[in-house]
């Protein structure tokens, strides 16, 4: 729907691959078959970015012979790093850009129309009431975060054509949907003065540390700076005394892989080492409450087949582990 019926119709070429995600293939296939708009969703960003880290003088972009026009991306947030990586290795501004399958292409950014800013979701698209709302449908001041929604007609009081028509045999989750004639997103954001969202998670994601409201994208964000890290999420691990803690799982670059070796008393050793370097590394770029109290190093995360960190997967298998239960199904 948002790719190849659109390219088919403009009478555009488009370049299928079959087969599993891997970074350097992609960047060879793109440059080989000189993809010029592409769609990537950040975990594939932030694997490119570990695996073809590219150098100042000679970028990812030379190295593939790279001829990128546009870069969409949505799924997650995408973070400054990645953007960052597009810019100064795909020689590309990345729009990143927000939606559902229900009401898709709401939010997001065009380089060619107003500037992204690093983080940001970008703005509302032309044509549709975007809005941060409270938990009584009313619009939120500036820098207070609130539920992303989109007002059920749009800026000339037509109804706005990309809503879905409903669940599937469900009125009552439909109706849920709605405050007034607001839909609301279940994604947590603030605007800035400007009318920039910038993403704070899933309603369902944040959580309470020592009082403390923390959301997990910042903090995944700044582990993914660290050389270390190809991919982190981080999740509440149930806690007597604090309500709860920072924790996060994280999957190891492959150079950080490869200096362990087999040795599993070697692997242990460098997770311990690695352990203390991302704690103090959180805690000199955010607040001193944010910094994952444990690291769990796994090989990979639980992942929707959309490119979606399956987040509320690690959250309930912290809660059975804290029931001393079985590892919970995804």
């Amino acid at each position: 729907m948002d790719a190849l019926l659109p390219t088919l119709y403009f009478g555009c070429t488009i370049v299928a691959h079959s087969g599993r995600f891997d970074p350097q293939g992609a960047l060879e296939l793109m440059g080989r078959c000189g993809v010029t708009h592409t769609f990537l969703f950040p975990t594939a960003i932030k694997s490119m970015m570990k695996a073809c880290p590219g150098t100042k003088r000679k970028t990812v972009q030379a190295q593939y012979g790279l001829q990128l026009q546009a870069l969409m991306s949505a799924g997650e947030a995408m973070g400054d790093a990645v953007f960052g990586y597009c810019e100064q290795q795909l020689g590309i501004t990345p729009n990143e850009m927000f939606g559902q399958t229900e009401i898709n292409y709401i939010v997001g950014n065009c380089a060619k129309q107003w500037p992204p800013k690093p983080g940001s979701m970008g703005m509302g698209y032309p044509g549709h009431r975007v809005a941060v709302i409270d938990e009584d449908g009313c619009e939120c001041a500036v820098g207070v975060p609130g539920d992303v929604a989109l007002n059920r007609f749009d800026i000339h009081g037509d109804p706005d054509p990309i809503f879905f028509l409903g669940y599937w045999k469900n009125d009552a989750a439909t109706q849920e949907k709605f405050t007034g004639d607001w839909c609301r997103t279940g994604d947590l954001a603030v605007r800035d003065d400007q009318g920039y969202l910038w993403y704070q998670g899933r309603s369902d994601d944040i959580f309470k540390s020592s009082g403390y409201r923390i959301g997990p994208g910042e903090i995944e964000n700044c582990l993914v700076k660290h050389p270390a890290v190809a991919n982190a999420a981080v999740v509440p691990k149930p806690d007597a005394e604090r309500g709860a803690v920072v924790k996060a799982y994280v999957v190891l670059a492959p150079d950080a892989l490869a200096a362990c070796g087999n040795s599993s008393s070697a692997r242990a050793e460098l997770h311990a080492e690695i352990t203390k370097a991302l704690q103090l590394h959180v805690k000199g770029l955010l607040a001193p409450y944010e910094y994952p109290k444990e690291i769990e190093f796994v090989d990979a995360l639980p992942m929707t087949t959309t490119g979606k960190v399956q987040r509320r997967v690690l959250r309930l298998q912290e809660q059975a582990r804290a029931r001393g239960e079985g590892e919970p199904q995804a």
